[in-house]
């Protein structure tokens, strides 16, 4: 912390395990009187800077988070993401924005969009997935506003121009939005918006098209604080060439689908996990 205040120039609150959105309510006032920003973590690898977007200007709030990544967050400090968590509001409303800006560490080994970008595969990032991955293997990025925003751009891309490659899309309101909070009730439309969406997607799938829907962590509403919950996720596939219901089985590794992706584009897969593309294909 002594380094973040020589580098940023800033003093900081907080400097605590948080929620993120029980702090701001906490510290807000202070925040605003001093002009400090609020710094926190959580369970994961983070460095979080909170700020109302009228004490710090988004830009300034980015240069800050920059410095942390770059200046700060190095050597044994080197966590996997600086997040920028601007806010608006008044003191007992404070509500976070759609602004939230991830600055991770750059990937230590070659992943599997680089792999496909090496095999002139195109791939496409939608919502946060350009932040999660350092913007290293996708040839374009779309960042977005909310779920139904991310879910829009689908149909869009696949309207437009992208009729082959990857595309990979983060929701990431059932996380930030209900999953945190612990709201059963908006976690629940949110499922239902979702489902509704995906009714719309799926009839534009060609027969050759792999469709796969799947979490990197679980963030039960109905479970005690804040922090994420469950390590088993679904899985779910989908292709039109489908003939019926198919059991995947609870899978060993994430990396069963990077394994699968991988064949599904007729590449070398590495051994890490186990692909279940022949399953999807009966």
């Amino acid at each position: 912390m002594d380094t973040f205040t020589k580098e940023t120039g800033y003093g900081y609150l907080g400097n605590e395990v948080a929620s993120g959105t029980e702090i701001i309510e906490r510290l807000g006032a202070e925040h605003i009187k001093t002009g400090k920003p609020i710094v926190y973590t959580s369970a994961d690898s983070v460095f979080q800077i909170a700020a109302h977007e009228d004490v710090i200007p988004l830009d300034e709030l980015y240069r800050i988070c920059q410095i942390t990544r770059d200046k700060v967050c190095v050597g044994d400090y080197y966590v996997g993401r600086i997040i920028a968590r601007p806010f608006v509001g008044e003191l007992g409303s404070f509500v976070r924005t759609s602004n939230r800006h991830d600055y991770s560490r750059m990937p230590e080994k070659k992943m599997v969009q680089q792999e496909l970008q090496d095999a002139d595969v195109p791939t496409v990032a939608v919502g946060k997935i350009g932040d999660i991955y350092a913007h290293v293997g996708w040839d374009e990025s779309y960042p977005t506003k909310s779920n139904a925003h991310g879910m829009n751009m689908v149909p869009y891309l696949l309207g437009a121009t992208f009729d082959y490659g990857l595309m990979m899309v983060n929701l990431v309101e059932f996380d930030s939005l209900y999953g945190h909070r612990r709201n059963v009730e908006g976690y629940k439309r949110g499922i239902e918006d979702f489902d509704y969406q995906l009714g719309g997607l799926i009839p534009m799938l060609n027969d050759d098209d792999l469709l796969l829907i799947t979490a990197d962590h679980g963030n039960d509403p109905t479970w005690k604080g804040t922090d994420h919950t469950r390590e088993l996720v679904p899985i779910l596939g989908y292709s039109p060439r489908m003939n019926g219901p198919i059991d995947l089985g609870d899978r060993k590794s994430f990396a069963d689908i990077g394994e699968t992706v991988l064949e599904n584009f007729g590449l070398k897969q590495w051994g890490i996990g186990t692909s279940f593309l022949e399953k999807l294909s009966k």
